[in-house]
Parts: C-alpha cells; structure tokens; sequence
C-alpha cells in the first residue's frame, strides 16, 4: 500500500496518518509513504515487489512513466467522472459547479497525461438536484469500488478505448477564491456553486456584519434590484442576482456555528436594501 505522509490535520493540527493507511495498517499490509514518487530511486524500491498491477485512487501526485510502468500489467485510475469530462483534482465539485445533472465513475490505464489513458469501463450516476460534493462524492465512492472489482475481475477481456481529446473538460484543484460569490451571476448558478462548494471551501460572501458562509440554497422569485441587494420574498428576505434571487437555507457567519437563514437573519439585524458582496 502506498499512500501521501502524515500530515497535520483537524483543529488541534496533530500529524496524522491518512485513513487508507490506517486501514492498510489494522488488516496487516505493509505502507511506503512516498513525499514524491519523481525522487530517485522510488521506482526501484516499488519493482522489488514485484506486483502485476498498480491501483491508483486520488493520490494526489502526477506519476511518472518509470513508476506507471513498473508493475507487470501497468497502472489503473479510477476517476470520478465520466472521462474525458472533467479531467483534473476536483472532478466532482466542478461537474455541480457547472450545473451537470449525470456524473460516473471511469476506470482507464495510465499514462503519463492528466486523466488522459485508454478508458476499460465507465458506469454512470445522476446527481441530485440538491446533492453537495460531499454526498455526491459518498455515492460516487461506493460505485467506484464496485467498478474497479468489475474491471479487475474482467481485465483479461476489455478492450481499452481510447478517449476522444477533443470532448475533454478540466476539473482542477479547488481554490478559496473559488468559492466567493458573484451575485451578478444567474440564481440557478450560484445555488451550483454552493452546492459544489460543500463541504470545502464553502461558498462564501461579505455581508454588512462580517463574511459569511452559505452552505444550502435555492432559487427564489425574481427580484428587481442590485445583484447581493437584500429584497423581500414572502415572509423572509432572498438576495438578488443578475437572474432571479437566492434564498439561503443554511448559512454561517465568520467564527460562529452553522444555522439557518432565519436565525442569522434574527441575529444579523438585516433590512431590505442591505448589500451582500460589497467591497
């Protein structure tokens, strides 16, 4: 088993192993922890074991051909996306964040491009049209371990395809920034942004009392003011876009807990005509 060193993680920053490691550890597999695959000699430690076939799962480093090559029968990826769609580190935040409504799982043999190999099996999945990344990604794990038992179970017999480049979409590694708000954008996108942003980084916005968070949203009626103005719908208040309105569901002001909508509106003091999203 290989997998990323131990890290320092949650609040207390403590390094920890990862959880593949952990569980590699309890059934009694050996782990190398590698900080880059690229430093000499990797690939010779790796050949001495001897293996026919490596499985890669979101390792988080570009491999080289030298390690790629070094099991007897190469090295398999499982992506979570229906390639050549969303090649990249965010495949699943991207594919909400851009309003897809079918996403998969896609096994391929690997080559020294980004999600570029010859694909052996895909087996797609429908997101739900008020799923997170992280429920989304719950799913989508389960589907993959079933995929890649079926791709190993019938290797001998697949014919791997090659992927149409020219379909290809990216899907690269999540910033902060790319979960700040523009409330000049449609509703409909900026609810896929929230959702795509859940749980990291979270979609965010400056309000008139601090920066906050907005975890669950939906669309509202139209409103006819400034994008991030606040504007009344039914018994609440939405927040106006360039098309339509959004009204938070789950929201959570900076260094406070998660709570709905009504009880940051109740404690934030807010007004029809307060502006979201203000330098």
């Amino acid at each position: 088993m290989i997998t990323q060193p131990d890290r320092p993680a949650h609040r207390g920053q403590r390094v920890t192993p990862p959880p593949v490691k952990q569980a590699a550890l309890a059934v009694g597999l050996p782990v190398l922890q590698p900080p880059r695959l690229r430093d000499p000699g990797w690939p010779e430690r790796l050949a001495a074991y001897g293996a026919d076939l490596a499985v890669v799962v979101a390792f988080g480093q570009i491999l080289p051909k030298a390690v790629l090559d070094t099991p007897a029968r190469g090295s398999i990826n499982i992506h979570a996306s229906l390639l050549p769609r969303y090649r990249g580190a965010a495949p699943i935040q991207w594919a909400i964040i851009r309003g897809e409504t079918q996403t998969g799982i896609t096994t391929f043999k690997m080559d020294e491009g980004m999600d570029t190999g010859d694909v052996l099996l895909r087996r797609s999945m429908p997101i739900g049209p008020d799923e997170t990344a992280g429920e989304l990604s719950e799913r989508l794990s389960r589907l993959g371990a079933e995929v890649i038992v079926e791709t190993l179970d019938r290797l001998d017999t697949l014919t791997p395809t090659a992927q149409d480049h020219t379909a290809a979409t990216s899907a690269p590694r999540l910033k902060k920034t790319d979960g700040v708000i523009d409330w000049r954008k449609r509703a409909a996108d900026i609810v896929n942004l929230v959702r795509g942003c859940h749980p990291w980084p979270g979609a965010t916005t400056t309000t008139p009392g601090g920066a906050l968070t907005i975890w669950r949203a939906r669309s509202a009626a139209p409103a006819r003011s400034a994008p991030g103005t606040l504007v009344a719908d039914d018994a609440t208040l939405a927040i106006a876009t360039g098309d339509g309105a959004l009204l938070p569901v789950e929201v959570q002001p900076e260094n406070r807990r998660a709570m709905t909508w009504a009880e940051y509106l109740r404690g934030a003091r807010l007004v029809e005509g307060a502006r979201f999203g203000a330098p």
